[in-house]
């Protein structure tokens, strides 16, 4: 009898697994994991050696290059409703940044979207990646460091020339840094670094107001940025 409980209990384990299994995001296959093998390869080669590289006086830390597998499962996060993507995303962010070795520490500041454009999305996308960040980092996050009060066009839609006018006053400091400034240098963290336009402007707010800003950490950098070592 017991040899009969315990063989039912193993196949019961076993069917619940075969159940519970989802899809991967990129390719529709079965997998128990976040992405499957031959995925999880895909996004392997797309990252990048970890380091800090600088644009425009602003220091950036990219994960990987904007392509490939990589850009479709930024899409997948952002456009086609998987946010449990962040967990796994921000946890690469997260390693790679703790590979250089000295870790200043900083007060985590996502990247904010517009009100309307949350809630039409649901999330943001930046402040799931950021919390992830967080958590293995072990770095304070100020979700509401930064309000984004004007609700500007899509970036990718612009000329390069047009993408800094678009964020101008787009920015404002959020309840948060209002009360109080923070002590401790900021860390801006989104998806995508392009042009770095947005970047810079949401830096700029900051240091206007006398908040020193270490940074921007993104999973993703576009190959047509131009940077130097």
């Amino acid at each position: 009898m017991l040899n009969r409980l315990q063989s039912w209990g193993r196949f019961f384990t076993q069917s619940l697994s075969l159940v519970t299994k989802d899809s991967c995001p990129l390719c529709q296959r079965s997998t128990a994991q976040t992405f499957c093998s031959d995925c999880q390869h895909q996004l392997q080669r797309c990252q990048r050696e970890p380091k800090w590289q600088r644009d425009q006086k602003l220091p950036i830390f990219a994960w990987g290059s904007y392509g490939g597998a990589l850009k479709r499962s930024i899409a997948a996060l952002k456009y086609h409703n998987h946010p449990e993507l962040a967990v796994s995303m921000g946890s690469w962010m997260a390693n790679a940044w703790m590979q250089q070795p000295e870790h200043q520490r900083a007060i985590v500041v996502p990247i904010p979207m517009h009100d309307r454009k949350q809630r039409e999305r649901g999330f943001n996308q930046a402040e799931l990646l950021a919390k992830s960040f967080c958590a293995l980092t072990g770095l304070r996050l100020e979700a509401n460091g930064l309000r984004r009060i004007r609700d500007t066009e899509a970036q990718f839609r612009l000329s390069s020339g047009d993408r800094s006018q678009n964020l101008k006053d787009a920015f404002c400091l959020g309840s948060p840094f209002s009360k109080r400034l923070p002590t401790h240098p900021v860390l801006l963290l989104d998806d995508i670094y392009t042009t770095g336009a947005t970047a810079r402007a949401a830096a700029q707010v900051l240091r206007s107001h006398g908040i020193r800003v270490q940074g921007i950490v993104v999973l993703a950098r576009s190959e047509r940025s131009n940077f130097s070592q």
